[in-house]
């Protein structure tokens, strides 16, 4: 599968799933660009799932027009400590991995 973790989200995520293609918004020269561009950027190249902070995505964005699914996280802040909780239920949530969809993640 290949993932790409949005510029809000710490490199070291990436650590946590050995099994896929991560990448990095920075490391894909995306860096800035507006969602709708980053969208058709990440069909362009094959990207089945963009791991993101960003709660408002699902409203700026008509998702259902690409073929990738979103995971929006949701904890405290954005730093790794508070995302790596979320790890477990984020790789639940690969397993079942539906395209089109929105899905948050979130501590119980």
């Amino acid at each position: 599968m290949k993932i790409l973790l949005d510029e809000n989200l710490p490199k070291k995520l990436k650590q946590h799933f050995p099994d896929h293609q991560v990448y990095t918004v920075v490391e894909m020269g995306w860096k800035g660009k507006l969602n709708g561009e980053l969208m058709q950027l990440m069909t362009k190249e094959g990207f089945d799932l963009l791991v993101t902070f960003d709660k408002n995505l699902k409203y700026q964005q008509n998702l259902s027009r690409y073929k990738i699914t979103v995971f929006v996280l949701s904890a405290e802040d954005n730093s790794y400590q508070s995302l790596t909780p979320l790890i477990p239920t984020i790789k639940y949530e690969l397993s079942r991995l539906k395209h089109s969809t929105v899905v948050t993640i979130q501590r119980d």
